[in-house]
């Protein structure tokens, strides 16, 4: 044993002579409840006082060990005698006398001495010193601990015992060793794969970035980019695109999402060897803005002066330029309001719709509010911007001299002229009416087509006039559906009285006879009712200039040009 004490570190040995000294504490303790068993059946007195003769230089007080005065080797064999206490009677022949110790014996009840209870008549301010509770639990513990390292008696080992069954098949949970709950816990939870982002650096490639950070073979990375819809996104890389994947278990490459615009993707899978992608498509948060400008110089540059962007200023051209004409209606100062939704994805604004716009200006005020219903623009009142569209721009019936026809042979030349337009046989002088609602673009006079007239219509539809004998109005004027425009005739090239009639769709000439025409009109009952419901809050937004969300208004600055 003192070869193990000596083993020790200098601070352990400090430590265990404050073990020793509590271990010899209730030993005593016990020494002392042995001879109470002894007294107690010879002797029924309740008090009693047992007087261990003292050594001259010893002192009262509770057996105590001090550093300065014991022994390591003294300490430690006091110790296993104190243990040795706890377990059998010690003889006193082989206790030390050292102090002088009161000690009261209480009768335990007649019944038997099932439980004994020691109590002290001596006054509480000359009550011996007690043992701390926290001491005796620590020294119990401890000293059991210890009585491991000190016993050498092979008494102490006579009484060990199991009181344990363990069976064969329990023996066999741990032939690998101990169960540890939280490496057990790890192992059995299933493996979740988790995203990550990956930022194009310069020099990268997917193929080299597959097959080193992927795990995946040149065979793997070829497949994939075959099943790509756009390889581009994977083979064309610009630094800072960034896409998102998951490995497996394995490491190898489980799912990769790339985004080619902030609004579509595509998600590639890979599982048991087989690869599968789908489309992403985000939905942003609808956001409606209001903005609001001053004309000054060209729209176009006004509108962008505002904060429109450039297809938000496109598509604001084109609502306005059925009824508004850019060149002649628009002049300084004439003031107007767009309210814009969009799609706001990662801080950017997407898909930008007209919901709404009003002109307020010299020659022309105008307000147009997006039905819902149909997509279609109307003023408050239900009017459409799109009004019917006669298919014949005369009143009566007219026989056709010559059909459209792409390869039509010319009549005087011979040879394969396209006919892009319709003849009607007419005498001259009859009234040539207006289909739809319009604008007169053009009134000239060519040596082939003679007298002509040219009207742009709301609907962004086109029509055309030639060899007319008069002309009835000038350019620039606003014409309505079935007003009289010319009086027909034979002028130019021509081979008899007729009316050459045409009809363009985004400046391409097509059958005037065939070629779907717009079927507008105005709303009325419950379409009228539901429209307005519906526009109200819209209609709201531009008379107080706000729409609770962002609202950005400029006054354009001056320019000098009065571009179109």
């Amino acid at each position: 044993m003192m070869r193990i004490l000596h083993s020790l570190p200098r601070t352990h040995k400090l430590l265990l002579l404050p073990v020793a000294t509590m271990v010899t504490v209730l030993g005593a303790h016990k020494i002392v409840s042995t001879l109470e068993d002894t007294r107690y059946e010879h002797d029924t007195a309740q008090n009693a006082t047992l007087l261990v003769p003292l050594e001259p230089n010893s002192s009262p007080g509770v057996p105590s060990l001090t550093l300065d005065r014991t022994p390591v080797s003294k300490a430690i064999d006091v110790a296993s005698r104190a243990v040795d206490a706890t377990r059998e009677h010690v003889p006193l022949s082989q206790l030390t006398a050292g102090e002088v110790v009161d000690i009261d014996f209480i009768n335990a009840a007649q019944a038997g001495r099932d439980s004994i209870a020691s109590l002290s008549d001596t006054p509480e301010s000359e009550a011996a010193p007690q043992i701390d509770e926290g001491a005796r639990h620590i020294a119990v513990v401890l000293g059991t601990v210890a009585s491991g390292m000190l016993a050498s008696d092979k008494r102490l080992l006579a009484d060990a015992t199991s009181y344990e069954d363990v069976s064969e098949a329990e023996l066999e949970l741990f032939d690998e060793g101990p169960i540890i709950l939280e490496e057990e816990i790890a192992a059995n939870e299933p493996f979740v794969p988790e995203w990550q982002t990956y930022t194009v650096q310069s020099g990268d490639t997917f193929t080299v970035l597959a097959q080193d950070r992927f795990g995946m073979g040149y065979s793997e990375v070829t497949a994939l980019l075959d099943k790509m819809p756009e390889p581009k996104l994977l083979t064309r890389w610009n630094v800072g695109t960034r896409f998102d994947y998951q490995l497996d278990a394995e490491g190898k490459l489980s799912a990769l999402r790339i985004m080619s615009n902030p609004r579509d993707g595509y998600l590639v899978k890979r599982e048991d060897g087989s690869t599968e992608v789908s489309t992403i498509e985000r939905a942003g948060e609808s956001t409606q803005r209001m903005f609001a400008g001053t004309i000054s110089g060209s729209f176009a540059r006004s509108a962008q002066a505002t904060g429109l962007t450039s297809a938000e200023v496109s598509e604001l051209s084109r609502v306005l330029e059925k009824k508004l004409d850019f060149r002649r209606d628009t002049r300084r100062g004439d003031h107007f309001e767009v309210l814009v939704e969009s799609d706001i994805i990662d801080g950017q604004s997407l898909d930008p719709r007209i919901q709404a716009v009003r002109y307020d200006g010299s020659r022309m005020d105008l307000t147009l509010i997006r039905n819902p219903q149909d997509n279609n623009f109307y003023t408050p009142e239900g009017e459409s911007l799109d009004p019917s569209f006669n298919r014949y721009p005369f009143e009566g019936h007219y026989r056709i001299s010559s059909p459209f026809n792409p390869r039509r042979h010319h009549p005087v030349t011979g040879r394969i002229s396209p006919h892009k337009g319709t003849d009607f046989a007419m005498p001259t002088g009859t009234a040539v009416k207006a289909p739809a609602n319009g604008r007169v673009e053009k009134v000239g006079n060519h040596p082939a087509a003679g007298r002509y007239i040219v009207i742009r219509h709301d609907n962004g539809y086109k029509t055309r006039y030639l060899h007319l004998s008069k002309p009835l109005v000038s350019r620039g004027d606003h014409v309505t559906m079935g007003e009289r425009i010319a009086l027909s005739g034979n002028t130019g090239r021509s081979t008899g009285p007729h009316l050459h009639y045409e009809v363009l769709v985004d400046n391409n000439q097509v059958n005037a006879m065939k070629v779907a025409l717009p079927e507008g009109g105005s709303l009325s009952g419950k379409a009228l009712a539901s429209f307005k419901q519906q526009t109200g809050p819209v209609l709201a937004a531009l008379d107080s200039g706000q729409t609770g969300t962002v609202v950005a208004s400029t006054q354009a600055k001056d320019k000098d040009d009065d571009e179109g």
